[in-house]
């Protein structure tokens, strides 16, 4: 299913660290890197036009990192998510020869991993050759005790903050979309050519992440309103957003939240906001969501990628040269 690969590259990755004005977080999440048991070949540090300490910070840790490159790009004036996001790491990959390495993975630096984080994820991925792209689960500190919470994250999307490629796959799907909710469009691109996509319930892989999922720079209701136009972009359909809305009410702020993801959503399906549209795509996630509904998640998501399933074509076949330039 997957291509052969230079047995020089076996076993090696690379992080690609699109990054903007976190310096309140990122030394607990390079001082996690640095305790890795697997530590990366390359590490590109992608400064998205910072104006913190971030450069300062970087210094400090450039003697104790020699697999650390940074990459500096101007100030746009404004944070960019979801396609700016995306920009930024393909800047960042574009110094990167990925016939050098077995794996890929898009990191966010408000994140703190437990030590075997990156060896864990390539033994599950060298246990299921189907995987193409694997995570762990995040956890937030709650503000007011301290206490772990799950973000509640489906077993069937890996995580875009920690986002573990083999960089066979991220080739065969044509590398991340610069869209909205691509974090989750590409989890859906790889059940359609018969892969996996996984967050592991492990905990050996639970991370905290230092600012919930759902939230954003400039509060929480912006976020969770940016996660409803998300799925609507995603493709999700109206039957499955109301029930995943239903469902996200046992994740606080619950009522707060919920709203204001629905709000999101209609808010975009009213608007016109287009769609993530690739041959088959939108009937592809549509059916998957409302059989979802039915048999659950994880059935669901097994049944669509059995039924998709193809042998992969050939390393160095057309499909994959097209799909590796498009990514960067």
């Amino acid at each position: 299913m997957i291509e052969s690969l230079d047995p020089t590259a076996r076993r090696r990755y690379a992080l690609i660290a699109p990054s903007r004005d976190e310096a309140g977080t990122m030394r607990r999440t390079l001082d996690s890197l640095l305790a890795q048991t697997a530590p990366p070949a390359h590490l590109v540090f992608v400064d998205d036009g910072s104006t913190d300490d971030t450069q300062g910070i970087l210094a400090e840790y450039t003697p104790r990192m020699p697999y650390l490159r940074i990459v500096r790009r101007s100030d746009r004036g404004v944070r960019k998510v979801g396609p700016g996001v995306v920009e930024a790491f393909n800047a960042g990959l574009a110094g990167i020869d990925l016939s050098t390495v077995e794996f890929l993975c898009k990191l966010d630096m408000d994140v703190a991993l437990p030590p075997r984080y990156f060896e864990t994820l390539m033994d599950r991925m060298d246990a299921d050759r189907a995987i193409a792209t694997c995570s762990g689960k995040p956890f937030f500190p709650d503000p007011r005790t301290g206490a772990l919470i799950s973000e509640h994250i489906a077993d069937q999307f890996s995580v875009g903050m920690t986002k573990f490629y083999r960089v066979s796959a991220w080739r065969l799907i044509g590398g991340f979309p610069t869209s909205i909710g691509w974090d989750g469009i590409d989890c859906h691109l790889c059940r359609m050519h018969g892969l996996k996509a996984v967050s592991f319930p492990d905990p050996d892989l639970a991370f905290v992440h230092l600012r919930p999922m759902g939230s954003s720079h400039l509060s929480l209701w912006h976020g969770r309103m940016r996660h409803g136009l998300g799925a609507w972009v995603m493709g999700t359909p109206p039957l499955f957003m109301l029930a995943a809305t239903v469902y996200r009410m046992n994740k606080r702020p619950r009522v707060l939240g919920a709203v204001a993801m629905l709000c999101g959503y209609l808010k975009a399906w009213a608007g016109g906001v287009k769609r993530f549209d690739a041959p088959g795509y939108l009937a592809f996630v549509r059916a998957y969501q409302l059989r979802a509904l039915v048999v659950g998640r994880g059935r669901s998501a097994e049944h669509m990628r059995l039924r998709q399933r193809r042998p992969a074509p050939p390393f160095g076949h057309p499909t994959i040269e097209r799909a590796d330039h498009a990514g960067g």
